[in-house]
């Protein structure tokens, strides 16, 4: 059985899932909540617009789905993607294009690692399909436009989202687990390095006048970066890990708890189970930096601008299932930017622009 007009929603009862969900069944897509839950997925239903919900226990059952009834576009967001990514995108190939949010570096290069065989069967398979990639692989973009191979680059992520009142979830929770027991990475010479999570930390003006300090983390944006610029010596940073030395020095122990498995799945049950009261954005808006060094001695810098990152992750990630779906998306593997265009930025409700 077929579902050649179908957009598959993995994880659709969750935040990012159902809103991505509604912006597709608001522009009449057929869309799919696939999750666990009977009473949450219609509960979601019937909130979002979407066509009809389809129950899959664990991503083996999502698979075994995907290979059977053949939708046009699954839609991934449930983590951890490490784990997720690979055998998902595997079925959706040969008939089904594959998006998700990942953004880490494991999952980006075993996307990629997929490109001859997408493009062999006209398929796309993209991966970072939100704030995480998008924020700095847009902005880098601009900025390495008919400029010839930087020697230096950094990427700099700085989100700003509600946060509203209910429990972490499970999914959260597992992507959370997995990027704080990885070890940090930076780019040296050309080839991916260790190098300590929170590391080359940098007080960052941002263009509304306030500043930040961001610090080296092992992210998709990471891959990204070295794609697009094909720079030797390449940081990616953010906003969201400790850059102090109390907190630097706590997450090598952290990493190593979290290797144990009956602490990593202990600390997985409490921190989903953990409730979290409502909080504002803690700016008015959420940014993407890159900056980029060569030979001569010259620098520039790029910026991305949007609203709530989470609001500008479900409008990115609908994008893409969307124009994906209507054919507008070039076959192969890869990265947002990299097979939809800059204009996705824009359509998603962000700019980017040269400094």
């Amino acid at each position: 059985m077929e579902q050649a007009d179908e957009v598959w929603v993995l994880g659709g009862t969750g935040r990012t899932g159902a809103r991505a969900a509604a912006i597709l069944a608001e522009r009449g897509t057929r869309t799919v909540l696939v999750g666990r839950n009977a009473a949450r997925l219609e509960a979601a239903a019937a909130e979002t617009g979407a066509t009809r919900t389809l129950i899959a226990d664990d991503p083996a059952a999502m698979a075994a789905a995907i290979r059977r009834q053949r939708p046009a576009v699954v839609v991934n967001t449930v983590g951890p993607f490490s784990a997720t990514s690979k055998p998902l995108a595997e079925a959706c190939l040969p008939t089904t294009s594959y998006v998700d949010i990942a953004n880490d570096v494991t999952t980006a290069s075993t996307i990629a690692g997929l490109d001859e065989a997408a493009r062999r069967h006209g398929r796309t398979l993209v991966t970072g399909a939100g704030f995480g990639v998008v924020g700095t692989e847009a902005p880098l973009t601009l900025l390495c436009d008919e400029r010839p191979v930087p020697t230096t680059v950094r990427v700099d992520s700085v989100a700003s989202f509600t946060t509203p009142a209910g429990t972490l979830g499970q999914a959260l929770s597992d992507t959370m687990i997995e990027m704080f027991s990885t070890k940090g990475q930076r780019i040296v010479n050309g080839r991916f390095i260790s190098a300590p999570i929170g590391s080359s930390a940098l007080p960052l003006t941002l263009p509304d006048g306030s500043s930040v300090v961001t610090g080296a983390w092992p992210s998709g944006d990471l891959f990204a970066a070295h794609r697009i610029s094909g720079a030797p010596e390449i940081i990616a940073a953010t906003a969201e890990v400790p850059t102090g030395r109390a907190g630097r020095a706590a997450l090598p122990v952290a990493r190593a708890a979290l290797r144990v498995g009956g602490l990593r799945r202990f600390a997985a049950r409490r921190l989903a189970a953990m409730q979290v009261g409502e909080r504002p954005m803690p700016r008015p808006n959420t940014w993407g930096h890159a900056s980029a060094g060569w030979s001569d001695g010259r620098a520039h810098d790029a910026w991305l601008r949007a609203g709530d990152a989470n609001d500008f992750t479900a409008r990115v990630l609908a994008e893409t299932a969307f124009r994906i779906l209507n054919g507008n998306a070039t076959p192969g593997a890869g990265t947002p930017i990299q097979l939809l265009g800059l204009d996705l930025v824009e359509a998603a409700g962000g700019e980017v622009y040269l400094a």
